[in-house]
């Protein structure tokens, strides 16, 4: 009887130990030290088409499939990758307390982000921009949107940056999410939906909104997209590498072509890897 119970405590030991190590360490390192449990945390957006999705069948995306090649490089395999959604105000801290090994979800680098957390890349070069209608022809320049009905997402700088220093005459329409705008500004509702231009050709390539949308290509600003790490962590030199050889051998044109290319996304070449600019 004793022997069993001494058995039965190791084995919940053991548990415990193979538990803690699956779930990462607090250093910021990936995954677990090996074995068939090991497996690694990404945190990415859950609800923007073409960069970070969940859908019935799994998810998909840019980002998802940037973050899927990195974790490839590192040694994981794609059914050893937990994902996770990271939403915009909940990044840094999920970085901070090891929720995530690493976040690729949109991810502008920024100097007030950029001394809470680590940034590998950047990997994509977006600006912001606006969405309207393909048979739009009165907006050509953002001075136009004086006149327009502009879509605002609660909690969005993007409008308020296109009202205070482009188009102040603007009329700012609130709307919950990105997603809601889309009926609005194809019935005519509002004019223009602004953003990223990355997020905006994601939601414009959608099935149901293939061929009626179209990107102003107004480049408003430059937002360079990081892969978020905790800070101090080696990872980001790990990840800076997978992101060079992602480059190198075009799986990285595939990605941007595959997710944003049916909304004539004009992406920017890939940046130089390891330049940030904040």
């Amino acid at each position: 009887m004793k022997l069993r119970k001494v058995t039965a405590a190791s084995a919940t030991v053991l548990a415990l130990a193979l538990t803690a190590t699956a779930c990462g360490s607090d250093d910021g390192d990936s995954g677990s030290s090996g074995g068939d449990d090991k497996k690694i945390t990404i945190g990415i957006k859950f609800d923007q088409p073409g960069l970070g999705q969940k859908t019935p069948d799994g998810y998909e995306g840019f980002d998802v499939d940037v973050a899927t090649y990195v974790a490839k490089k590192l040694g994981y395999t794609e059914d050893q990758i937990e994902w996770k959604e990271s939403k915009s105000a909940d990044r840094e801290t999920m970085l901070q307390r090891g929720d995530v090994d690493f976040i690729a979800a949109t991810y502008s680098i920024t100097p007030e982000r950029s001394e809470k957390v680590d940034f590998a890349g950047p990997y994509l070069l977006a600006h912001q921009d606006v969405l309207l209608r393909a048979d739009d022809d009165k907006i050509k320049t953002p001075e136009d949107l004086n006149d327009a009905k502009l879509c605002s997402v609660t909690g969005s700088t993007s409008a308020q940056n296109v009202k205070e220093k482009l188009a102040p005459k603007a009329q700012l329409q609130p709307y919950p999410a990105y997603s809601a705008c889309l009926p609005g500004l194809q019935n005519g509702a509002v004019d223009a939906l602004t953003t990223d231009d990355s997020i905006l050709a994601g939601y414009a390539s959608q099935e149901q909104f293939k061929g009626k949308f179209k990107l102003g290509g107004f480049k408003l600003t430059n937002e360079n997209y990081g892969i978020g790490v905790k800070k101090g962590s080696d990872l980001k030199d790990k990840i800076n590498k997978a992101l060079e050889e992602m480059v190198a051998d075009k799986s990285w044109d595939k990605a941007v072509k595959d997710n944003l290319g049916p909304a004539n996304y004009k992406n920017e070449p890939a940046p130089k890897i390891g330049d940030i600019k904040s």
